[in-house]
């Protein structure tokens, strides 16, 4: 069974950063490393919006315009992770995180989310 579990959130002042980490179990090495691998995140009482993601072989990212040039997406294929690094993080920031992969086939597969508080 594929899973992915989201870890790295938590309550953090305004201007700090945080670096989020996805971990893909159940991937073959070939399946991970051929899905497109995305951030989402949701506010409380908003809908899911698209934070970053990430091509297969990482040569492409794409960045909310809320977040470009403070977040930064990347993954590592031979240990079947994803990361966010979110710098410079506002209030607006605060949402659950979550991370989703999309397999060259289709499949979707969420994570259960992280969440990411930021206040003073």
């Amino acid at each position: 069974q594929v899973r992915l579990v989201e870890s790295g959130g938590g309550l953090v002042q305004p201007g700090v950063s945080l670096r989020l980490s996805c971990a893909a179990s159940g991937f073959t090495f070939s399946s991970f490393s051929r899905s497109t691998m995305s951030w989402y995140r949701q506010p409380s009482g908003k809908e899911r919006e698209l934070v970053a993601n990430i091509t297969s072989g990482g040569d492409s990212t794409n960045y909310a315009d809320v977040v470009k040039g403070r977040f930064t997406i990347s993954r590592e294929n031979a240990k079947k992770m994803v990361y966010l690094q979110m710098n410079r993080l506002k209030p607006e920031d605060t949402a659950v995180y979550y991370c989703k992969a999309v397999a060259n086939w289709g499949r979707v597969t969420w994570g259960q989310g992280t969440q990411v508080t930021v206040s003073s």
